[in-house]
């Protein structure tokens, strides 16, 4: 609520000591998802710029010179790393979902322009979901291309699902679940040949593949270098190590972003014109993003890559070493999911028992499986990690009565589940609480916390998981 008298900076920041009780303790190198991160002195050099640049609009880029000027900068820095040609466009956004959207946009409104009524696009099974929620809002049908047994999107298949109605064509590189390349240069030549778009969605990988490239690493083609591709989305936030959320969204041809700005000349304010979705734009993001990349320099970012990929390579060997254990696919950087043989012994109870060790573990479905992108906070834990995960399996091994229910089970139950509509508005009638007047007033009451919330999802879902059974 609000306090009739204002709190003094050491009150506030009591209070926020208090709310973090429950937070993610990323720092302990207990977690694989989320958090990308150098170390205390590059967090020092971000949050200084963001600070710096804490009041700025970038609503107008002619107020702030100094925000224009380190955007352009950001945005050609990150056009030579993917080698774009030269008459490239690109902008920085307020995250992954933004670029993917305004990508989406462009190509929509590029189809509309050709005639196109009822535009099109494709997309690999493992493609992020934001292409779906771009396309719910922007009228598109999405038609989802097949992947193989390793996760990798079946370019052989295109001729079944591209037809004169698609707008765009997506490749990942990688996808986000299991850490696997797409086949951009199929993909992006097929597009080529048909005259469509193809976005490669390199949010997760776009600021980590070219050092993985240089070091020597296995990895195709996935940037500008392949005929075909169009437009490129690559998140800063993450393996760019800015703060949340920025992201960089690059064209091949200027011509293609002109047909995602909007403008609007008859208001009585004013001219106003977007570049992107947002209006008022902060400029602590752009700040931080300008500071994280001249503050790690090349040096930096190759050695960051190389401490993660070589400790990557000894996590992988220690999982293969496993006989239980199986990874999916051939992850072509510090990302990767594993499973088990016909889940035997059961994943989730796996999962369960990393949890009770303290492990924040990230469940998957088609196929199940656990998710782990390596970062810096993680290296020191890889051997802990693998002596809980052998544990965990000899446990479930001895007790295959047991269910996984700790945490959450939400991925693993939903693929179990038949019913994913009534699945999907269980979930939102969560998500209605955890938004709502309820959640507020247990929350003052300190009543409910949001591991309390988490718990109420899966009681859900396991609950609808018996309710199959019976």
């Amino acid at each position: 609520m609000l306090p009739d008298k204002g709190l003094s900076l050491a009150e506030l920041q009591a209070e926020m000591r208090k709310y973090r009780n429950h937070d993610l303790a990323w720092r302990e190198g207990r977690s694989w998802s989320l958090m990308y991160y150098v170390d205390e002195e590059h967090q020092r050099k971000i949050e200084a710029a963001y600070q710096a640049f804490f009041s700025e609009n970038f609503v107008s880029p002619l107020a702030f010179e100094s925000l224009r000027r380190m955007e352009r900068e950001v945005v050609q820095w990150s056009a030579e790393l993917m080698h774009a040609p030269d008459d490239y466009a690109g902008m920085l956004t307020a995250g992954g979902t933004e670029s993917i959207f305004l990508a989406v946009l462009a190509a929509r409104q590029r189809a509309h322009k050709r005639g196109i009524r009822r535009p099109e696009l494709v997309l690999p099974r493992t493609g992020h979901p934001a292409f779906t929620k771009a396309a719910d809002l922007l009228g598109l049908k999405v038609r989802i291309l097949p992947v193989d047994n390793g996760q990798c999107a079946r370019a052989d298949l295109l001729p079944q699902y591209v037809n004169r109605h698609t707008a765009m064509m997506v490749a990942s590189a990688p996808s986000y679940p299991h850490g696997i390349l797409d086949p951009v240069s199929d993909l992006a030549a097929y597009a080529k040949k048909r005259g469509i778009p193809c976005h490669v969605d390199a949010c997760v990988g776009g600021f980590m593949l070219p050092w993985v490239e240089e070091l020597g690493y296995p990895l195709n083609s996935w940037d500008f270098r392949v005929p075909g591709v169009t437009s490129i989305s690559a998140d800063l936030h993450k393996f760019g190590y800015a703060a949340k959320g920025c992201s960089v969204l690059l064209y091949s041809d200027s011509s293609l972003m002109d047909q995602q700005f909007y403008v609007r000349t008859d208001w009585p304010g004013g001219i106003y014109a977007t570049g992107g979705l947002l209006g008022t734009r902060p400029g602590g993001t752009v700040a931080a993003a300008w500071a994280s990349i001249k503050g790690l320099g090349r040096e930096g970012f190759l050695a960051t890559a190389t401490s993660n990929m070589k400790a990557f390579a000894d996590l992988r060997q220690k999982l293969i070493a496993i006989p239980e254990i199986e990874i999916i696919g051939h992850p072509c950087m510090n990302i990767l999911a594993y499973r088990t043989a016909q889940n035997n012994p059961d994943l989730f109870i796996i999962a369960d028992q990393l949890e009770q060790k303290g492990w924040q573990v990230d469940r998957q479905h088609k196929p199940l499986s656990i998710h782990l992108t390596l970062m810096q906070h993680n290296q020191a834990m890889v051997n802990q990690y693998i002596t809980d995960l052998k544990e965990a399996l000899a446990y479930a091994k001895k007790h295959p009565e047991a269910s996984g229910q700790g945490q959450a089970a939400m991925y693993g139950l939903m693929a179990r589940l038949p019913g994913k509509k009534l699945v999907g508005n269980q979930v939102r009638d969560v998500m209605r609480n955890w938004y709502g007047a309820t959640a507020a007033k247990a929350e003052r009451e300190e009543t409910m916390s949001t591991p309390g919330w988490m718990a109420q999802l899966n009681r859900l879902l396991l609950k609808l998981g018996s309710w199959r059974k019976n």
